[in-house]
């Protein structure tokens, strides 16, 4: 790998870094690994969730030390929650941040062709849209934010629990029948409907948050790693299985994990999940396998 040049002896954090400026809430903390200079970095990006509504950069704190042990940087996001600027502003902005990110690659001692993100929950559907949509331009593309001419793609994906098409969530609650009967789309308070502006039932553009139809369109896809609990009862285990059904279906290489017994944001997954995750973004980004991952379909 060509030299970076970029020499850091022990760890470095930045915090607060703007990626773009048309909200305070466009920044990211960017976590960067001892670095000899000889080999550039992958970079794991890290989206929070709280279902569009709250949450922040320092939710994924627990995951940060891990990573840089692997000698891989990690960037945690914040963007626009739905209580600032409804869908798709929060989208547009975290691919906006990895547009920036990989502007400044060089500058950091990254290597641009080694992006990963994790998310969970609603960050789960935020790291699959950039892994969905990274070859070509959608709603979630505002060149307005800075770098246009710079790629969004991520290389690898890791989704917790997340949502995948906000238009099919009631349905699977019915199907599975192991949780109370929910009207989300039809309510206009639902975090999902605040997010979409109006109630998912009315709002035209809910069916664009169906993340396998653009996974059906894309020339190039990243591998993904899917972890949802069986007995998640905030997002269905049908929206992950829908997903990996969807993203199987048109070649890509997706891991699928039901975690028997859990429920959403079980703290079993710290403990059964994390390792894994780690392990298949280290995989998909080191040694060459970004390029095995983004070039081809497996």
């Amino acid at each position: 790998m060509t030299p970076t040049g970029v020499v850091r002896s022990v760890t470095q954090s930045l915090k607060g870094v703007a990626y773009a400026t048309v909200s305070a809430s466009e920044t990211l903390d960017l976590y960067l690994p001892v670095s000899d200079g000889t080999t550039a970095v992958p970079l794991v990006i890290l989206i929070h969730g709280g279902a569009f509504l709250f949450g922040d950069s320092t939710a994924e704190d627990a995951y940060v030390a891990p990573l840089l042990q692997r000698d891989v940087a990690v960037a945690s996001l914040n963007y626009r929650l739905s209580g600032e600027a409804i869908y798709p502003a929060g989208a547009q902005d975290v691919k906006a941040a990895v547009r920036w990110l990989r502007a400044h690659a060089a500058e950091y001692g990254l290597n641009p062709e080694a992006f990963g993100a994790w998310g969970q929950s609603a960050g789960g559907w935020l790291a699959t849209m950039l892994g969905a949509t990274g070859d070509q331009v959608t709603i979630f593309d505002d060149p307005s934010l800075g770098n246009a001419d710079v790629s969004s793609a991520v290389q690898a994906v890791v989704s917790w629990y997340g949502v995948s098409d906000l238009t099919t969530v009631d349905q699977q609650f019915v199907e599975a029948g192991v949780c109370p009967a929910f009207t989300l789309a039809a309510d206009p308070d639902s975090f999902e409907s605040r997010w979409l502006g109006e109630s998912v039932a009315t709002c035209p553009l809910a069916t664009s948050t169906n993340l396998a139809a653009y996974a059906a369109t894309a020339v190039v896809l990243p591998s993904w790693y899917l972890a949802h609990g069986e007995l998640d009862c905030v997002v269905p285990v049908g929206q992950s299985a829908e997903l990996a059904a969807g993203l199987r279906a048109v070649g890509a290489h997706v891991t699928f994990v039901v975690v028997a017994g859990a429920e959403h944001a079980d703290p079993i997954f710290d403990v059964t999940q994390v390792q894994p995750s780690i392990a298949f973004l280290v995989a998909a980004l080191v040694a060459g396998g970004a390029s095995s991952a983004s070039a081809a379909l497996v």
